[in-house]
């Protein structure tokens, strides 16, 4: 397990433990983390489950991909640092990450 720090856009803190393989998007889903909708389940087919990563997180995960990209250039004012939870796996070396999550998501 590792933890995950998930802030919402009001300041709300809810930290989860989180499994190992599972994706950074599934587990806010299984512990009621709000804001984060995923619309279409981690299918890479919209842009509903975007995060921030704070700047110290940016170089431990891996890149986006190619599509991951394609579907972020479709976001309303997407910061540079955003990234789809559905695409960031769940490792140890993830152990502490902290998020943010917009304040919509489209």
């Amino acid at each position: 397990m590792v933890t995950i720090t998930y802030i919402t856009s009001d300041g709300r803190e809810f930290t989860v433990n989180a499994e190992i393989g599972d994706t950074v998007m599934r587990a806010a889903q299984a512990h009621g983390v709000p804001g984060i909708e995923a619309e279409c389940g981690g299918g890479l087919t919209c842009a509903t489950c975007r995060v921030g990563i704070p700047p110290e997180w940016q170089g431990r995960l891996s890149p986006a991909s190619a599509d991951e990209q394609t579907m972020l250039e479709y976001c309303e004012d997407p910061a540079p640092a955003t990234r789809l939870s559905c695409q960031i796996e769940i490792d140890q070396s993830l152990d502490g990450l902290r998020v943010t999550i917009p304040e919509t998501q489209h």
